[in-house]
């Protein structure tokens, strides 16, 4: 499929009688290049960004420029526009990307404008608004590319050859990152993702395509100005991508392509209809939208491969990544929490609790509705920085260390409830905790050089599976595994990172009689092997008969500490879930 793209090569052939196609063709290319940018941005990052426009005509201008004022090659304005380009979404991204919500986009509609008008405003330096013209052709071993024709090949190779890199990055630790970020930023953070520093490179690599397609856009037209960089214009790409489906790459080109036609003909057809002249093709943008997403809400693309033949998958036979052996002396202190605390406004959550956790064992932490168990695990794992107290993992404090940090140094959690990404195979849900234990980079990725740790990755994601009994759903959307599976999905994660203290949130909940003896027998085959278990869980049944020792929390203080028959006994545990204290 992807290889198939290389075929677009042969339209300027069969175009070659009709001029006009022929720069539509150009168009469509262009516009694509800058739909895939924001396949990069949205599809998988799930940031929103109204300023691609502007990135195109950053470097437009600076190609523009350059050829004009120096008489250098226009290939040298390729790498001064990217560098500028990349420059200007390194600043961008650095003040927006921790954005939430509408902010991020708000901000670059901002950023958008102010480019717009400054293009517009410093008419000795790029023209105003009448721009730059007469800019030189490009020179392609050493044949111009001065017609539509011959600037097709190369608008339409760089295409395909970007759809082939996007296709290896949506098939990496990167990709599963990214729409793991899009989903849920924290469980990707336990995982050994860093959420700030993958979202910018993100917003670099589409900063840099939109670069790359203005380029390509002063040399086709060889003339510039601010209009075709305007917010309407980054408008026009956004809908466009989301019309076609933004969560795939076949989908941003289709809207690519729909709309490209669509904007010739609307010119054509609206001033007919109105009985006037004027720019209605942004109305039009929105009720084709508007239409499109009430009929199809993931896009065309999206809706029409419902009715297509599924492609199977295959399992990679590669040798597994080396899980690490745990070692160390059994009984020795791995986890240790002193004296935390967090506190919420004026509801003190966590009470100065402290525990340890000895290597080999399963420790359940326990307590009513409301006990501050959560909020616990959360301040263990990085996830909320405490108040007062302190975090010892294997000796080395990690008190206030976001979750990114923790979990490469051996440390994994579930959630209370379970954080599954539904646009992704069980395998690729597996698969994402081995990020922290890959190394291929951006340009690896986009290179294709990252395959043979990509098929080590998923062969440790399927053997972890088959560990808890769900290789045989390892092609299956995640969307389909009922709650218990979902449960033994979580675990399995855990495996396949590596990690050797696991904190299990609630990892019963939702399980039937059957599912929670087999994640009891389980836990248990996994602490005789040298992994600690802490737990978190309502079930008592399962805690009593599972746990080696119990810390029993209320109101947000330990209350109580022992094995599971010492602890039923304790008078205030007996208080906390009975409301009082039975007679001796």
């Amino acid at each position: 499929m992807r290889y198939g793209w290389f075929l677009l090569l042969l339209l300027p052939l069969a175009l070659s009688p009709f001029p006009f196609y022929l720069t539509l063709l150009n168009f469509f290319a262009l516009s694509g290049l800058v739909a895939l940018s924001l396949y990069v941005l949205t599809g998988l990052g799930g940031m929103t960004s109204f300023a691609q426009a502007a990135f195109m005509g950053v470097a437009a201008y600076a190609t523009a420029l350059l050829a004009k004022g120096t008489g250098l090659s226009p290939w040298a304005g390729l790498l001064l526009g990217l560098l500028l380009t990349l420059a200007f979404a390194l600043v961008l991204g650095l003040l927006t990307v921790r954005l939430k919500g509408h902010f991020l986009p708000l901000s670059t509609i901002a950023w958008q404008v102010a480019l717009y008008i400054l293009a517009g405003n410093l008419v000795g330096l790029t023209g105003g608004h009448t721009g730059l013209t007469d800019l030189p052709a490009l020179v392609l071993l050493g044949l111009p590319l001065d017609t539509p024709f011959r600037y097709a090949f190369l608008s339409l190779f760089l295409l395909a050859l970007l759809v082939l890199a996007l296709y290896n990055l949506r098939e990496s630790r990167l990709g599963r990152a990214l729409l793991a970020l899009r989903g849920d930023a924290l469980t990707a953070a336990s995982f050994g993702v860093d959420p700030a520093a993958l979202r910018l490179k993100a917003f670099l690599l589409a900063g840099g395509i939109a670069g790359l397609a203005g380029f390509l856009y002063a040399h086709f037209l060889r003339f510039v100005n601010p209009t075709p960089f305007s917010l309407e214009a980054s408008i026009k790409y956004l809908v466009m991508a989301v019309a076609g489906g933004v969560g795939t790459i076949p989908g941003v080109l289709l809207g690519a392509a729909l709309f490209t036609g669509l904007e010739d003909w609307l010119k054509d057809l609206l001033p007919l209809l109105l009985g006037r002249q004027g720019n209605y093709e942004t109305v039009a943008y929105g009720l084709v939208l508007a239409g499109i997403l009430l009929l199809a809400p993931k896009g065309v693309y999206p809706f029409l491969a419902r009715f297509s033949p599924k492609g199977e998958g295959r399992l990679s036979k590669a040798e597994p990544l080396p899980l690490p052996t745990p070692s160390g002396t059994p009984g020795e202190v791995v986890l240790e929490a002193q004296g935390l605390k967090k506190a919420f406004g004026g509801l003190l959550a966590v009470n100065g609790v402290s525990f340890a956790l000895r290597r080999g064992e399963i420790l359940a932490l326990i307590g009513p509705n409301g006990a501050g168990k959560s909020t616990t695990f959360h301040l263990v794992t990085g996830a909320i920085p405490p108040d007062g107290g302190r975090v010892f993992l294997f000796g080395r404090e990690i008190t206030g260390l976001p979750p990114h940090r923790i979990h490469p140094l051996g440390l994994g959690r579930t959630f209370q409830h379970p954080h599954i990404f539904p646009e992704m195979t069980v395998l690729e849900n597996a698969a994402l905790a081995t990020y922290a234990r890959t190394r291929a980079g951006f340009l690896r990725v986009l290179f294709g050089l990252h395959r043979e740790e990509e098929a080590r990755a998923l062969a440790t994601a399927y053997q972890a599976l088959k560990r808890v009994g769900l290789e045989d759903l390892a092609l299956e959307a995640a969307s389909r595994l009922t709650a218990g599976q979902q449960r033994l999905l979580e675990i399995a994660r855990l495996l396949a990172s590596g990690a050797e203290i696991l904190l299990l949130d609630e990892p019963g909940a939702g399980l039937r009689a059957g599912e929670k003896r087999e994640l009891a027998h389980l836990l248990k085959a996994l602490a005789r092997e040298g992994y600690t278990v802490l737990l978190v869980d309502h079930d008592m049944d399962l805690v009593m008969g599972l746990a080696d020792r119990v810390v029993v929390m209320n109101y947000g203080e330990k209350i109580a500490e022992g094995t599971p028959k010492e602890v039923q006994r304790n008078p205030l545990v007996r208080a906390a879930y009975l409301g009082e204290v039975e007679a001796a």
